[in-house]
């Protein structure tokens, strides 16, 4: 059984940082492809951060020099380094898994999803 369990969000002030963190098991692929997306209040889910079995990344436009994506597979974990946060980065962040090919930023592309970890920054 696929499990991800993410963790490390908080409440900063704008201009602050928090990295999140998330573990997986039960996903024996070495080096897999994973994503970070995220969900503000009344808005659709979107892609934030993606990085490839060979650890080329990409981002949204809204987060390029802000976020950075890394992924430890001796750990088993995907990190999402956040600096310079802002209000508008608010949301429910997301991993996922299991990408099947295509616009990594779809999430109807990812079989495997992680229980969500809350951001909260403030102005």
């Amino acid at each position: 059984q696929v499990q991800l369990v993410a963790s490390g969000g908080g409440s900063v002030q704008a201009g602050g940082s928090l990295t999140l963190s998330c573990v997986w098991s039960g996903y024996f692929v070495n080096s897999p492809s994973m994503g970070w997306f995220r969900q503000a209040p009344g808005k659709k889910r979107e892609g934030a951060a993606y990085m490839d079995a060979d650890h080329n990344t990409d981002y949204v436009d809204s987060v390029k020099g802000r976020f950075t994506i890394s992924q430890d597979n001796a750990k088993n974990t995907l990190y999402l380094q956040m600096n310079n946060l802002e209000p508008e980065d608010t949301a429910i962040y997301y991993c996922a898994t299991g990408f099947r090919g295509g616009t990594w930023y779809e999430q109807d592309r990812y079989n495997y999803w992680g229980q969500g970890t809350q951001v909260t920054v403030s102005s």
